[in-house]
C-alpha cells in the first residue's frame, strides 16, 4: 500500500509520501515514491506515486529519459514550459505505458490500477499541485481545497479536513501532513516508514527541505521529532476525549 500527500499553501508547498511496498506479509519493501526533478534555479517538479510498482516506475523513466516523438526526438517532463503542461505531459505517459504495457498485466491478473501528485513550479509561473487518474486526467488543488491525496487516505483525511487551510503555515502544513501519515500508519500496516518530505518555499523554485525520515531517526537538534509528534497526538486525542462530557443518553424509566 501507498499514502502520498500534497499540501498547497500560501507560502509554498508540502510533499510527504511513505516508501513501503506489500504484496503480502512475507513480501515487505522499501521503494521510494516521492521523485524530484529539478533544473536548479528555473523549474522544480515533484512527482508522488501510488499503485501497480512496475508501472510507475515506467512512467518515471520515461519521464527522466525521454518519450520518444515521430520526428525521433526524446521529450522529458523537464522540457515543459509550464505546469499544466507537465500534467498533460504526465498523463500521456501515463497512457503509454498503459498502452504498452496494460493488456498484458491485465492478461496475468495483476492491478493497474495508478495515480500520481504532480507539484512545482517554473520561475516566473504559479505555484500548482494537480492529482493524476490511470486514464492520465487530473484535477489541480485549489485555495478551497488546497490538499490533495493518493493511495490509502481515508485514514489520514479527517485532520487534514479540520485543519488544513491555505492560510496556514508552511511548516504547521508540514506538521498536518506527518500527523495525517501517522494517523494512516497507526491503522493500515501496509503504510510505514520511512517517509520522504518535501518543503517548497512559494518562488524559491530550491527545495527548501528536502529529507527522509527514518525509523526511530534523531531529527532536529538530536530530537526524535516523529515519534515525539506521534505520542503528543495520541496524547491530546485522549485528552480531548476526555474533556467532552459523556452523552446525556439513557435508558428511560421503567413505567
Amino acid at each position: 500500500m501507498t499514502y502520498c500527500v500534497g499540501i498547497l499553501a500560501g507560502e509554498g508547498l508540502v510533499m510527504i509520501a511513505d516508501t513501503r511496498t506489500n504484496a503480502g506479509l512475507d513480501n515487505v519493501a522499501t521503494f521510494r515514491k516521492l521523485h524530484v526533478f529539478r533544473d536548479p534555479g528555473k523549474k522544480l517538479f515533484a512527482l508522488a506515486t501510488a499503485g501497480n510498482l512496475g508501472f510507475t516506475q515506467s512512467v518515471i523513466s520515461i519521464l527522466r529519459e525521454g518519450l520518444e516523438r515521430e520526428d525521433g526526438r526524446f521529450e522529458t517532463l523537464l522540457d515543459q514550459p509550464s505546469m499544466f503542461r507537465a500534467a498533460q505531459f504526465v498523463g500521456e505517459v501515463i497512457r503509454h505505458v498503459y498502452r504498452t504495457d496494460g493488456p498484458a498485466l491485465e492478461q496475468h491478473g495483476a492491478s493497474v490500477e495508478v495515480s500520481m501528485l504532480l507539484a512545482g513550479q517554473i520561475a516566473g509561473r504559479s505555484l500548482r499541485l494537480f492529482m493524476l487518474y490511470k486514464a492520465g486526467n487530473f484535477i489541480e488543488a485549489t485555495q478551497d481545497t488546497p490538499y490533495l491525496q493518493i493511495g490509502e487516505h481515508k485514514y489520514g483525511k479527517p485532520i487534514l479536513d479540520r485543519a488544513v487551510t491555505f492560510s496556514s503555515d508552511l511548516y504547521d502544513s508540514l506538521k498536518l501532513g506527518l500527523i495525517s501519515m501517522d494517523s494512516t500508519m497507526r491503522s493500515n500496516l501496509g503504510v510505514g516508514l520511512p517517509i520522504d518530505i518535501l518543503v517548497l518555499r512559494r518562488d524559491a523554485i530550491i527545495p527548501e527541505v528536502e529529507h527522509r525520515i527514518e525509523a526511530g531517526e534523531p531529527y532536529y537538534a538530536g530530537e526524535p521529532y516523529y515519534h515525539d509528534l506521534r505520542e503528543r497526538w495520541s496524547a491530546a486525542l485522549r485528552k480531548a476525549h476526555n474533556d467532552i462530557p459523556p452523552p446525556p443518553y439513557r435508558p428511560k424509566p421503567v413505567v
